[in-house]
């Protein structure tokens, strides 16, 4: 499978977001990961469907919502209103994870589910043909900058076993030039990055690297 690359915007600079957004598609951004955080599920506070809907109105690719959020189903059409492309819930933070799945894909909109570090594979076993993608979190959720953890490399091959060949599976989380080759080896084909890009001096270069 192809690798694509998508920039954290978390990492870009608030002061020049719309300018940040179309430096990095000129740059070779696949997707555009936006972490939506509510200083509950994740220690961390981060924005809401406005800035979602002012991101859409300058993108050219997908919007690859992540929600880092507790009852995220109570804002699955606020966020599907602006324009997610992807929205990606927690499998710590559903109830009835199977219910909220379709009703992002009822609405039009892949539906994807998320891991931390220490949750294990099996408990998105009975969902795995039910996802569009499975993301992989290879740090603790709620800040950027921080150090990819090793282990997450058998978690990623496992989840590739489990949803065969033709799923998406992201990893989001300390990626660099570094590791990204035995992130993709381990099975991944999206690659979230955010200090690694946008601290770049050339962005395109930075991308070009993470593809490999």
């Amino acid at each position: 499978m192809k690798v694509l690359i998508a920039p954290s915007i978390l990492s870009a600079d608030f002061c020049r977001l719309a300018e940040e957004v179309v430096a990095v598609q000129e740059a070779g951004a696949d997707l555009l990961h936006l972490d939506i955080m509510d200083g509950h599920f994740v220690p961390n506070i981060t924005f809401g469907p406005a800035v979602v809907g002012a991101i859409k109105s300058v993108a050219t690719v997908p919007l690859d919502v992540h929600l880092m959020i507790e009852n995220p189903e109570k804002f699955i059409d606020d966020f599907a209103s602006v324009g997610a492309d992807i929205l990606t819930v927690h499998v710590e933070a559903c109830n009835h994870l199977h219910r909220i799945i379709h009703k992002i894909k009822d609405m039009g909109i892949k539906a994807a589910v998320s891991l931390n570090p220490s949750t294990p594979v099996e408990s998105i076993q009975y969902m795995a043909d039910d996802v569009d993608m499975v993301l992989v979190m290879s740090v603790n959720p709620g800040f950027s900058g921080q150090k990819f953890i090793p282990q997450a490399l058998r978690k990623i091959a496992s989840v590739r076993e489990l949803v065969g060949s033709k799923k998406d599976i992201q990893v989001d989380g300390g990626i660099t030039r570094e590791n990204a080759s035995r992130v993709t080896g381990a099975g991944a084909n999206i690659l979230v990055a955010g200090s690694s890009v946008f601290s770049a001096s050339d962005y395109a270069e930075a991308i070009k690297a993470l593809r490999g």
